[in-house]
């Protein structure tokens, strides 16, 4: 019987981790498909007709057909599916839409673009770098005030919110960014990576097409 998911995605890409590492902890395998985006791939007719953005990630769910964009939709998507990982109770779903919102608007913008200026992906003034820093240091300490006596973002329990905003985070050493800074942080990354399931994004993302084990 086929793999029931397909990740198409960038080995790169923190939006692309964020779906691997979320259909590792559900234990759920999947097939890789390697975009070359250095090569211009992502804008080619081919992966448009599935991707109609033009990024990554695209996952593809063969049970039904769907072909999913966007990692907030996909993870929401994948804890609809499995019933795991979305919140406990309506309030809690809540939150951890309320938190992947957050996510989009406060952090991962500015880590992300911090992090490809310091690696040299791309190339931007010192002061464009600088102001990233600035916001991304910020959405830091909001996080690190949040986790002050919780174990995970919302609820007793890890949620695709822990998921999605960890694979910004986890990033934060090649933007430049210190989190012994931020100590509440640095031990939620400890609980998420001591999690069953749990893999790094070298583990998870090849530099070419692979299928499930």
């Amino acid at each position: 019987m086929p793999t029931r998911f397909e990740l198409h995605g960038f080995a790169f890409s923190g939006p692309t981790y964020k779906v691997a590492l979320a259909l590792s902890l559900l234990e759920e395998p999947f097939d890789y498909v390697h975009v070359n985006l250095m090569g211009g791939e992502h804008k080619q007719p081919p992966h448009l007709s599935r991707q109609r953005y033009g990024q990554v990630p695209l996952l593809i769910d063969r049970n039904n057909g769907r072909r999913l964009c966007q990692s907030a939709a996909i993870l929401e998507y994948l804890a609809d599916m499995t019933g795991r990982f979305g919140g406990a109770n309506l309030d809690e779903r809540l939150q951890v839409r309320e938190w992947l919102y957050w996510d989009f608007d406060r952090l991962a913008g500015p880590l992300y673009k911090a992090r490809v200026i310091k690696i040299g992906f791309r190339q931007a003034p010192p002061e464009v770098l600088e102001d990233c820093l600035a916001a991304a240091k910020n959405a830091l300490n909001v996080l690190d005030n949040h986790l002050a006596g919780r174990t995970w973002l919302v609820g007793e329990g890890v949620s695709i919110a822990d998921i999605d905003i960890y694979g910004v985070v986890t990033f934060s050493s090649e933007a430049g960014i210190d989190l012994a800074a931020y100590p509440q942080v640095s031990a939620w990354t400890d609980r998420i990576e001591a999690l069953p399931g749990f893999k790094s994004r070298q583990e998870l993302l090849p530099m070419e097409s692979r299928a499930a084990a």
